[in-house]
């Protein structure tokens, strides 16, 4: 498949909001390994998009930028607490610590 992105993230749930959770866990797991990540913080996040792809895209980048912000979060664990299909709108809580090498 083309893509401009360096990887590809694929992902399965029960449902569409749990697929949406786990590429958010498979972008943080090309990153570090999570087993060594400990839940010290809970950081919130809101995405918003045009269509599903959109919010897809925009869900993923509130997440990278959560790693590359003051926080430097790597979440081990993301919970959507809201997922909008009408609006295409997510809000998600994100559990885990600062980045340290």
């Amino acid at each position: 498949m083309d893509h401009t992105a360096d990887v590809q993230l694929h992902s399965w749930g029960a449902d569409l909001k749990e697929a949406f959770e786990q590429v958010g866990m498979a972008m943080y797991g090309y990153m570090t390994e999570l087993e060594t990540v400990e839940i010290k913080e809970k950081l919130e996040i809101v995405a918003e998009g045009d269509d599903l792809d959109g919010l897809l895209f925009h869900f993923l980048d509130e997440l990278l930028f959560l790693f590359s912000a003051d926080s430097f979060l790597i979440s081990k664990k993301i919970i959507i607490d809201e997922f909008n299909l009408d609006e295409f709108r997510i809000k998600a809580s994100c559990y885990g610590e600062s980045f340290d090498l």
